[in-house]
C-alpha cells in the first residue's frame, strides 16, 4: 500500500531560515488542491530549472571521498560511471523539526 505525505513545495530551512524549494521529479505529484495534471507542468518546469548547469555539483569520487549532503535542500542522482569499481555507502538520517511552509 502506498502512503502520501504532504509537504509545503517553498519551505524554511529550519536552520538557516533560508526559503528553500522541496519538488522531486519522483516523489511530488501534485500540489494541494490542484489536479495533477494542472501541478505536472509546474513541478516539470521547476525540476528542469533544477538540473540545469549552473545548478549541479558533479561530485568526483576519488580514493577516500567522503560526501554527505541535505536531502530537504538538495535534488541527488547517482551516476553509475565506476565500472569495476566498488563504492561502500552508508545512509545516515538526522531527526529534525518538519518543514514548513513559506509565509511569501
Amino acid at each position: 500500500m502506498a502512503s502520501h505525505a504532504t509537504h509545503p513545495v517553498i519551505a524554511i530551512h529550519p536552520e538557516t531560515g533560508r526559503e528553500i524549494l522541496y519538488v522531486n521529479p519522483g516523489y511530488t505529484l501534485k500540489f494541494e488542491g490542484w489536479s495533477r495534471e494542472d501541478s505536472q507542468p509546474i513541478i516539470q518546469r521547476l525540476c528542469e530549472l533544477a538540473v540545469r548547469p549552473e545548478n549541479i555539483c558533479r561530485f568526483k569520487w576519488e580514493p577516500g571521498s567522503l560526501a554527505f549532503w541535505d536531502n530537504r535542500t538538495v535534488m541527488h542522482y547517482a551516476v553509475d560511471d565506476y565500472p569495476g569499481q566498488g563504492r561502500l555507502m552508508h545512509r545516515c538520517i538526522v531527526n529534525g523539526p518538519w518543514l514548513q511552509p513559506s509565509r511569501s
